[in-house]
């Protein structure tokens, strides 16, 4: 009934069936079944239906607290005590930059120290990422600080600091970061994404009004973008970027200069697990 139970939390936080067969790899029909076998076993039903959207009925809401102790428990029930070794499998959530940044360091070192562990890294966006930990989808993440108060169960902490730069292609001269906003095309950081909401915040601060150029979330294909010459762009200091010869040219914003924090999430109740303790360490007393 575990597996139900996850699938019932999926569906009340993405709100369609749809949507959670997507996140969990199941089609939508595979979801209702589960649900079904859920409300029989429960004796009651958990969702209004209307159209595609499930919206939690009493029941459902009444059930949705006690779902999330329950699958809580019987995943602290699978992980091992301190002192009778680490096994089983931790699942990681880690955006694009971290992936090819801190993460492989830290893997490196939970492999040596618990060599019968299995990480799977789950790679996505800080919000998907952030959404998956509170679902208990997965077991920690390393995001983009949000904007926002995290929900009590969530944990987080700031380890990292990345300053943004002015990145602008070799052929454009002039080292005022502020003029070559004003006078150039502008590869835009996604404006949704965490990140990308602290760059909106610094051109409306500054009252910068962009020239229309592109807009994505990656930082190493916005940095290969200006490198082609569409524009110039505000990123942080992180990525493959960094390690290779980027045709580019780094602007520094100076006393402007504003930062991303990296931050590792993951529930309150989880954060005293072995495992997650270990993964803790493995990322280096520097950070944490």
């Amino acid at each position: 009934m575990i597996r139900e139970l996850k699938t019932f939390l999926t569906v009340e936080r993405l709100g369609t069936f749809v949507a959670a067969g997507n996140q969990i790899g199941l089609t939508q029909s595979a979801v209702s079944a589960q649900i079904r076998t859920l409300e029989k076993a429960l004796g009651t039903k958990l969702f209004d239906r209307s159209g595609r959207s499930a919206t939690l009925n009493a029941a459902g809401q009444r059930a949705l607290p006690m779902a999330r102790e329950i699958v809580e428990l019987y995943e602290r029930m699978a992980t091992p005590s301190a002192d009778s070794g680490y096994f089983g499998e931790l699942v990681i959530g880690a955006i694009a930059t971290v992936q090819t940044g801190l993460l492989p360091d830290a893997l490196v070192q939970l492999n040596t120290q618990a060599p019968t562990v299995e990480a799977k890294v789950v790679p996505g966006v800080s919000q998907t990422l952030l959404n998956s930990v509170d679902a208990g989808e997965i077991d920690l993440a390393i995001l983009i600080r949000p904007p926002f108060a995290l929900p009590k169960e969530l944990s987080l902490e700031v380890i990292e600091r990345e300053p943004f730069v002015l990145i602008a292609p070799v052929q454009i001269e002039g080292d005022d970061a502020l003029q070559l906003l004003r006078d150039s095309r502008f590869v835009r950081y996604d404006r949704h994404s965490f990140g990308g909401r602290q760059v909106t915040r610094f051109l409306r601060e500054q009252k910068i009004e962009t020239r229309p150029g592109l807009e994505l979330d990656e930082v190493d294909a916005i940095v290969r973008m200006v490198e082609a010459g569409l524009g110039v762009s505000l990123v942080p200091r992180a990525g493959l970027w960094l390690e290779r010869a980027a045709h580019i040219r780094i602007v520094e914003l100076g006393a402007l200069t504003f930062y991303r924090e990296l931050a590792l999430v993951m529930r309150h109740a989880n954060r005293q697990l072995p495992l997650q303790r270990l993964f803790r360490e493995c990322l280096a007393p520097k950070r944490l």
